[in-house]
């Protein structure tokens, strides 16, 4: 099996067996995307387990709100961010539009550096709204438009 990163076709050589390789488009935007995102992961579980040594917690909050919302936003992180890549992967494996695979990850990876700040944001703030409130709702949007751009492609 053979692997080509997006928009690069080699000439195919003549197949000695009689099922011929099937091409398979590797989506380098997207595991570009997905390292970044992943190095952010590293930095929200490295900023949860520093909130618990420094509470001297081993399991759940021990009732701290600042460990509690940085628990959270790693939560939040890992329960949205895999599916959105997987569908973005699959769009861009597709043959779906670049352009819009490429702003599909940057709006992803936005979203999700501004959802933790939004988190430890005072309650009500412009700041909560903004960040906390447009993380996520441009999370769900990048999901959204990911889903319908790959159904439409397969349709």
């Amino acid at each position: 099996m053979r692997v080509e990163p997006v928009g690069v076709r080699a000439a195919r050589p003549v197949s000695r067996t009689a099922f011929p390789e099937p091409d398979v488009i590797f989506p380098a935007i997207t595991a570009f995307y997905a390292a970044l995102l992943a190095l952010l992961f590293v930095g929200l579980s490295g900023w949860v387990v520093a909130g618990r040594l420094g509470s001297d917690v081993l399991h759940g909050d021990g009732g701290n709100n600042a460990l509690q919302k940085r628990i959270r936003s790693q939560g939040n992180f890992s329960e949205y961010v895999p599916f959105a890549l997987l569908l973005i992967a699959l769009l861009e494996a597709s043959g779906g539009s670049l352009a819009l695979v490429r702003g599909l990850l940057i709006v992803l990876l936005v979203a999700r550096l501004l959802h933790p700040f939004g988190m430890l944001a005072p309650k009500n703030s412009p700041r909560q709204f903004a960040c906390r409130g447009g993380g996520i709702i441009a999370t769900f949007g990048v999901t959204a438009v990911a889903a319908i751009a790959l159904l439409l492609r397969t349709a």
